[in-house]
């Protein structure tokens, strides 16, 4: 081999062997979960309730139907939290987003048209107390929806109401609700 074929074989050589390495490539980057859906239930849209914060609910129920007044005394009070599902979920069976007073029945009516999903995990409990008051604290800030039965106190005067209301929760101030 002659010097002039060498020399330049060497020179590539030294280049080849000074480039840096770099190695194999990046792994994919982590898929991204799709955003909040109104239609499928994700138990990952609940997460934000789970962490217990210095929010808090202190409500009543003032409900009355004409003269017909109503009480919640010893009745389970459910705070869910707001997510894409429930807020469709709360459409459907209360017509409203926001807030409603419907008889129970036809509350229960609707309940096989609305989404399905386990998100008992996320719902707060309460029970009403004799003068229909509740609590409820270590709430994250959020929106939530304060859900009870109420019943007239005559028995027999009137049908079991499914009462709604949205609540919302910033900079972990109490907030009053009635029902």
């Amino acid at each position: 081999m002659s010097l002039r074929l060498a020399l330049p074989s060497a020179a590539l050589l030294l280049v080849a062997a000074c480039a840096p390495t770099l190695g194999p490539p990046p792994p994919p980057p982590p898929p991204r979960e799709p955003p909040p859906s109104a239609n499928g239930f994700r138990a990952g849209d609940f997460s934000w309730s789970a962490v217990p914060g210095p929010g808090r609910v202190d409500g009543r129920l003032t409900y009355r139907a004409g003269p017909v007044r109503y009480t919640c005394a010893g009745s389970s009070v459910v705070l869910t939290p707001e997510t894409a599902w429930t807020r469709r979920r709360m459409t459907i069976l209360y017509l409203s987003p926001d807030r409603a007073a419907l008889p129970a029945a036809d509350v229960r009516a609707r309940t096989p048209s609305a989404p399905s999903g386990d998100y008992s995990a996320f719902v707060k409990r309460a029970t009403c107390d004799a003068t229909s008051r509740f609590a409820f604290s270590g709430l994250a800030n959020g929106a939530w929806y304060v859900i009870t039965v109420a019943k007239p106190i005559a028995p027999g005067k009137g049908p079991d109401i499914a009462v709604m209301r949205r609540v919302e929760i910033r900079g972990g101030k109490p907030v009053g609700v009635e029902l």
